[in-house]
């Protein structure tokens, strides 16, 4: 299997996971999103269904929606920077914060997790061949795809909680 060819599965797996399933396509992982746009699972419009008040509540698990998706851009945010040489240190246990937020810091967050999911993309589309790719790049950028997919699974039973 040529490099293009797992690229191009591999970033739509992860654009499944971010903005969801094309809409009346059949999907890798998640449920289907319906033709006419309603069912999308993905982490970008589970987000967007929410309020601030609602992803600024702890639930019983202990975090908010709010926290994982800050923590979930952090995250994408460091595989960039660490492929541009940056090597830290990282605030993990900081990434994720806000764990609340009012209406203008929840869209300005939703922002942030798009911005570092469009600057992943654009580091995983870089390389031409991935055989002469940096280890880290290949390793960010896939571990980045099981990250996002654990978080967006834990965002889901969030909002059930809800």
């Amino acid at each position: 299997m040529s490099d293009q060819v797992w690229l191009k599965g591999f970033l739509e797996v992860l654009k499944e996971a971010v903005e969801g399933g094309t809409p009346g396509q059949g999907t890798a992982f998640l449920d289907g999103t319906k033709a006419d746009g309603s069912g999308n699972n993905g982490l970008l419009a589970t987000l967007a269904g929410l309020s601030a008040a609602q992803a600024s509540d702890p639930t019983p698990l202990g975090l908010s929606v709010a926290a994982h998706a800050a923590h979930t851009a952090y995250h994408m945010e460091v595989v960039v920077r660490w492929n541009d040489g940056d090597r830290g240190p990282f605030d993990w246990k900081g990434s994720f914060a806000p764990a609340t937020v009012n209406d203008e810091e929840w869209k300005q967050l939703q922002s942030r997790v798009n911005s570092a999911y469009t600057a992943l993309v654009q580091l995983a589309q870089q390389p031409t061949d991935w055989d002469d790719a940096e280890e880290d790049a290949a390793g960010g950028v896939a571990g980045a795809l099981a990250h996002v997919t654990y978080h967006l699974g834990a965002v889901r039973q969030l909002v059930k909680l809800l």
